[in-house]
């Protein structure tokens, strides 16, 4: 069976960045109103005053400093507190494949060759705008592709699990080339009045092309990366978790409410998934005869700094040295299945012939992913 490469990957950033002392203002104005709208519940104990938070609170607990949102007007208002996006016609082209086709164009840009010869669409991502028409066919339709289009949904993991899934395909010979894209319009699903968590996401959208290793190059464009191996994982937990949709919208008043936008058991999460993660890169490195010390690079899930810094020291045995693992949390925030994708497209220039990197995501499920890749 042929094997299959990444020929190139595209990203798309809204062009609105809400920085932290912008979102801490905002959530700190409706934090006083809420503590001055309950003073007397407050001071009888019948519930408890918010606490504000703070610039440096969610750069250290995070590696925070900004995000882009497609809406910031919506996110800075302390009486709204979610983005304002209008409601589209079914005629007009959807934000969510709309951000999805901006990346897909700049992934086919730096391939060199027509969408014609693509014959597969895979749209991996956490927060799909709607259940159906699936958005892979709505992106099909507006890039004028033939073949077929589906969606996928593993929360953070889902663009490794995209990009297993569309070299499986070129393997068996179902496509050619694949497109897969991750657009994630995160703010739509983030509980802005949480401070734990109102932090935590951008919006952003990438796209990745994965193709025969033997078609070929088109003059003046990058080579690409050999897939060296690709391995998933899932283990069922409620630490992360998303109930948004109408089924769910009958729970009496005040029963499991706040678990229909975003939240999680942060700290669990820590202590579960990075012992998994970390587990499951060595292991299967090992399995491929790749040496995890001698990676060139990380393109971790960007989901925490913390995480991210904790699984690098034990994959390579040691503390990271500068741009071995690629950190993009302060630019972008969590971007969930985006976020491995950016840190891919935007530090590997330096890469020659040969040298090795690992593309790997982690997030709700729990979910895993790791892709292993070497520069052609």
């Amino acid at each position: 069976m042929p094997d299959a490469v990444i020929a190139a990957t595209g990203l798309y950033t809204p062009p609105q960045s809400l920085s932290n002392a912008e979102l801490v203002e905002t959530f700190n104005a409706y934090v006083e109103r809420f503590n001055a709208a309950n003073a007397e519940a407050i001071a009888a104990g019948r519930i408890g005053a918010l606490i504000p938070s703070s610039a440096e609170f969610i750069e250290k607990a995070s590696g925070i400093k900004s995000r882009f949102v497609v809406d910031k007007s919506g996110l800075m208002d302390p009486e709204l507190m979610r983005p304002v996006i209008p409601e589209r016609s079914n005629d007009e082209l959807s934000i969510l494949a709309e951000i999805a086709v901006e990346a897909a164009r700049d992934a086919l840009a730096r391939w060199g060759k027509p969408a014609s010869e693509i014959g597969a669409v895979i749209c991996a991502a956490s927060n799909m705008q709607r259940a159906y028409p699936a958005m892979a066919i709505e992106v099909q339709q507006a890039l004028g592709i033939e073949g077929f289009a589906f969606d996928m949904n593993v929360a953070c993991s889902s663009a490794t699990f995209g990009l297993k899934t569309a070299a499986d395909f070129v393997a068996s010979g179902s496509a050619r080339a694949v497109l897969m894209v991750n657009p994630e319009i995160c703010s739509g699903h983030l509980n802005f009045r949480d401070r734990d968590s109102h932090f935590i996401f951008g919006d952003v959208a990438t796209a990745a092309i994965v193709e025969r290793a033997d078609q070929p190059v088109q003059d003046g464009h990058d080579a690409g990366w050999e897939i060296l191996g690709t391995r998933l994982k899932t283990q069922f937990s409620n630490n992360i978790r998303n109930n948004f949709g109408f089924l769910n919208r009958a729970a009496p008043e005040g029963v499991g409410q706040k678990d229909k936008l975003f939240t999680q058991e942060g700290r669990k999460v820590f202590r579960e998934v990075v012992p998994m993660v970390s587990d499951m890169i060595v292991e299967h490195a090992r399995d491929i005869g790749v040496d995890p010390k001698g990676l060139k690079r990380l393109w971790l899930h960007q989901a925490n700094i913390n995480m991210n810094e904790m699984i690098g020291r034990r994959v390579l045995g040691r503390e990271p040295a500068p741009g071995e693992n690629v950190i993009i949390l302060d630019e972008y925030a969590n971007t969930s299945s985006a976020g491995s994708i950016i840190a891919f497209h935007k530090a590997n220039d330096d890469f020659g012939a040969g040298d090795t990197g690992l593309i790997c995501s982690f997030g709700a499920g729990y979910s895993a992913g790791t892709v292993f890749v070497r520069k052609r």
